[in-house]
């Protein structure tokens, strides 16, 4: 018992490693939205209030879909586990500069600022001007020019400046 106990506490110490102070309270805040019942657990009745909310009626199928990317019960711990797996996982930076990469031609790693709002708010899922100004707070932009480069950096991996502090 004594050595399951540490085994688990080295793997939340290395879980909440992955992340930055703000990226852990942003993600305790997703937690808890999802967590409907507020039972410290997100389970099939609360994943289907989320969908609802956002306008989707998933099938059960679809909801125990999710739930089994969890080996166990899904407590904020695994939550933070499934998205250090997706975020510093299999999807490689690499892919998300190729998409930024299809709007530049020239590849320099930078695109007007202007440029990329028409693209939110007209192409794909489109964003909203409160939406877009979130983003924006994030967002390296300097003198009207995005770098996307250094916002595929701060997706995947956190604000560099806050994790070398």
């Amino acid at each position: 018992m004594a050595e399951e106990k540490k085994r688990m506490h080295r793997a939340t110490t290395n879980v909440l490693g992955m992340f930055s102070q703000s990226q852990l309270q942003e993600f305790k805040e997703a937690f808890s939205m999802i967590d409907a019942d507020r039972d410290g657990f997100i389970g099939i009745e609360d994943l289907r209030e989320i969908h609802l909310s956002l306008g989707r009626q998933p099938s059960d199928e679809e909801l125990n879909k999710m739930l089994s990317e969890c080996p166990g019960q899904l407590n904020f711990t695994s939550f933070l586990t499934l998205f250090g797996e997706k975020m510093h996982g299999t999807d490689p930076e690499n892919t998300l500069r190729q998409a930024f990469e299809q709007f530049d031609p020239a590849r320099v790693g930078k695109l007007p600022e202007e440029y990329i709002k028409d693209l939110l708010q007209n192409m794909g899922d489109n964003f909203k001007e409160d939406e877009i100004r979130q983003v924006w707070k994030e967002a390296p932009i300097s003198g009207g020019v995005f770098d996307y480069d250094a916002f595929v950096t701060l997706i995947k991996r956190g604000n560099q400046e806050e994790l070398a502090a």
